[in-house]
């Protein structure tokens, strides 16, 4: 990242709370001893010690390790070590969540109205507890948690007795110097004085982590570092995401999801190996651990955050769009040739170019090139085609929505009361701002419009301050699922359904379905880290998933549009969208017949898709599933992560380079050739031909 390399600070790059930690100018508190708990309610303190980072020269080598420090504070009236908080109670038979406060300044009510979660959590607290000495036992349906209290452990087990996830303390490091890895700690900044978490467990030597949102990175996140904070990476081969999601899970049968709206660096083993290091920028740390199969763990997840609702029927069918249809007469002659050349689509998408200016988004439709809207809706109808439309909530000082937004106070605000950009970006959190911009959508959906495309919102300023009364450092990752479900709510109240085409996303926002890819290179690599970050986000508990079928940024050459294609058959949601042209007549007769027969396919798989759509969403299942998900008692399973199951019946394999073939991984079980029929038996390799189309399909007998 440039603003790594060379220094340079860039507007709204990712915040990586881990240099906090790295900073000898900070005081560090670390997690020590258990204080005064009560095993009946559950609650006590966490003794935390004051150390500093004091500069050690060893053999040429400079380093920063631990030493302990003394107050030096002044008036005298500060602690000198700190107490913190410390809570555990049970969720649900699987669930269970640990909660420290930071600043005592702070209640933990604060989080028990969050929009991340569905209602509030009540503790059930039903587990069995169990005293000792120097800790105490809490085993509940599917484990337990074990609270020691000197050195200080938090202790995760399974009904078996397998520790599943452990807690760092600083007596545990086998390293030379005491700061690796980075013990369970709070630090306080010098700059400000804010209170930031390390969330530091044990990684055991074949454990992997999967998760994390929407990740283009590969599939297992054991070794990587990845910054939680929305962020336009203008492609799909980068670590930043659009949709990053605080949950992960683990190989050992454990997930963990972090209830905050804060930056997060996750460092899972990347700079120490056998530790899985959460920096969290919440002074207040909220943690849930999920125990059971992965499976198991999303839906419990989903049961916190909630799952996806049925989307409508004809959203499963082909959407047709370029960067961008511009006239009337564009949209009216795509319909009729789809009717002509027999392809069954179902959407027609208008991106940047139906305003009076292209990417001006005041929400009228241009007078000049779309001279008779109310027309152009009754002509689609008519051929049984829907119409989508894109936006986005930033709002340029040339828009002519511009001076009023700011006006009446709808935008986010600057910390020195005027903009914190130079757009203005409609803030969310603000109740009279979202009435006003869901009646501009009520409008064009009353109009006829099936769907709004809710673009961008991965920018949100983090100096700015919101209606809520939060800065952006806690409202930046909460604005894609405001601005999700804005859009939702209103197509809800005036369609009857509830479709969007959202980009951004966080926790939560997998219940205001659809979510797209983004802006995907025109490779065959970007197909597939394309399908890495749909594996990912589908753990996370995102039933539905779309991307720019051909990539984005160019004109797809026939080769890759013909493999994204097949791609594209096997995903919930399937659009063509990108710089033009788009249109399959575009590439000449073979391709157009090649279109024709793989929409064919399409449809002979819609009753399949639409059944395991309603089942998928019921459990808060992906219908893009990695093979372990499915088949977890498999080794293998674990190490696939260009192949995946398309609801719980098909599995896929897109072809990613030149060839015809490929080397395809079947776990367990017995399994058919979708097109052929030929039989293989799992638990091994085989090296396969594509047949009628690139790419291979096999389902489960």
């Amino acid at each position: 990242m440039l603003d790594q390399d060379y220094n340079v600070k860039l507007l709204n790059q990712p915040m990586d709370i881990q240099k906090e930690f790295a900073k000898y100018e900070n005081t560090y508190y670390l997690a020590d001893s258990i204080a005064d708990f009560s095993e009946k309610k559950q609650n006590g303190h966490v003794c935390c010690k004051r150390y500093i980072r004091k500069n050690r020269l060893s053999f040429n080598d400079g380093r920063l390790p631990f030493e302990e420090g003394s107050s030096w504070e002044f008036p005298p009236h500060y602690e000198e070590n700190k107490k913190v908080y410390i809570q555990v109670d049970q969720v649900s038979e699987a669930v269970v969540r640990l909660r420290l406060k930071g600043n005592d300044n702070k209640d933990f009510t604060e989080k028990d109205h969050s929009i991340m979660l569905t209602d509030e959590i009540v503790a059930k607290n039903t587990w069995e507890i169990k005293e000792e000495k120097e800790r105490v036992m809490y085993r509940f349906e599917k484990g337990t948690l074990e609270i020691v209290y000197h050195p200080f452990h938090i202790v995760l087990k399974d009904t078996e007795g397998k520790i599943l996830l452990e807690s760092y303390h600083m007596s545990d490091s086998f390293s030379l110097l005491n700061c690796d890895p980075i013990p369970f700690a709070m630090v306080e900044t010098l700059q400000n004085m804010k209170i930031h978490w390390a969330a530091s467990f044990h990684l055991f030597p074949d454990e992997k982590i999967f998760g994390t949102g929407e990740s283009f990175t590969a599939l297992n996140k054991r070794g990587q570092k990845l910054l939680l904070y929305t962020k336009d990476p203008h492609g799909v081969q980068t670590s930043n995401m659009y949709k990053p999601i605080p949950f992960y899970l683990s190989s050992r049968g454990y997930g963990i999801f972090f209830h905050t709206s804060t930056p997060i660096s996750l460092d899972l083993g990347h700079t120490y190996d056998s530790a899985q290091v959460s920096y969290i920028g919440d002074d207040m740390l909220e943690l849930f651990f999920i125990v059971g199969s992965p499976k198991e763990i999303l839906k419990e997840y989903t049961k916190l955050t909630g799952h996806a609702s049925m989307v409508p029927e004809w959203s499963f069918g082909l959407w047709m769009s370029r960067i961008s249809y511009h006239s009337q007469q564009q949209v009216e002659d795509v319909v009729n040739k789809m009717k002509e050349e027999r392809i069954p689509c179902k959407v027609v998408h208008l991106d940047t170019g139906w305003f009076e200016d292209d990417w001006k988004c005041d929400f009228e439709f241009s007078k000049t090139r779309f001279p008779n809207v109310e027309e152009m809706f009754h002509m689609v109808e008519k051929n049984n085609i829907h119409i989508s439309l894109w936006q986005y909530p930033y709002f340029t000082p040339l828009n002519p929505l511009f001076q009023e937004i700011v006006r009446k106070g709808f935008c986010v605000q600057g910390l020195d009361g005027g903009l914190p950009t130079k757009d203005a970006v409609l803030d969310f959190s603000n109740p009279e701002g979202v009435a006003w911009y869901q009646n501009k959508l009520k409008n064009l959906l009353e109009l006829g419009t099936d769907c709004i495309k809710a673009d961008f919102g991965e920018a949100a300023p983090i100096d700015g301050i919101y209606q809520s009364g939060k800065s952006g450092f806690y409202e930046h990752n909460l604005y894609p699922l405001r601005y999700n479900q804005a859009v939702s709510e209103i197509m809800k109240k005036v369609k009857g359904h509830s479709i969007i085409w959202a980009r951004s996303a966080w926790a939560g926002s997998q219940r205001f379905p659809v979510h797209w890819g983004g802006d995907s290179e025109n490779t065959l690599s970007g197909m597939k880290s394309t399908l890495r970050g749909a594996l990912s986000l589908g753990l996370c508990g995102f039933t539905f998933y779309s991307h720019d079928i051909g990539g984005f940024v160019k004109r797809p050459s026939e080769f890759l549009y013909r493999r994204w294609l097949a791609f594209g058959v096997f995903t919930s949601h399937m659009r063509c969208h990108g710089a033009p042209p788009r249109e399959p007549w575009e590439y000449g007769d073979d391709f157009l017949q090649y279109f024709r027969e793989i929409m064919e396919l399409r449809e002979e798989l819609m009753p399949y898709i639409l059944e395991q759509a309603e089942i998928s969403c019921k459990n808060g299942f992906p219908m893009m599933r990695t093979l372990f998900f499915e088949e977890p008692e498999d080794p293998g399973a674990w190490l696939i992560d260009d192949e995946y199951f398309f609801g719980d019946q098909l599995l896929v394999a897109p072809l990613f380079d030149e060839k015809e073939g490929r080397e395809v991984y079947l776990p367990q079980g017995l399994f058919q050739n979708y097109f052929t029929k030929k039989q293989y038996q799992g638990g091994k390799w085989y090296y396969m031909e594509s047949e009628k189309f690139p790419i291979i399909v096999l389902k489960r007998i």
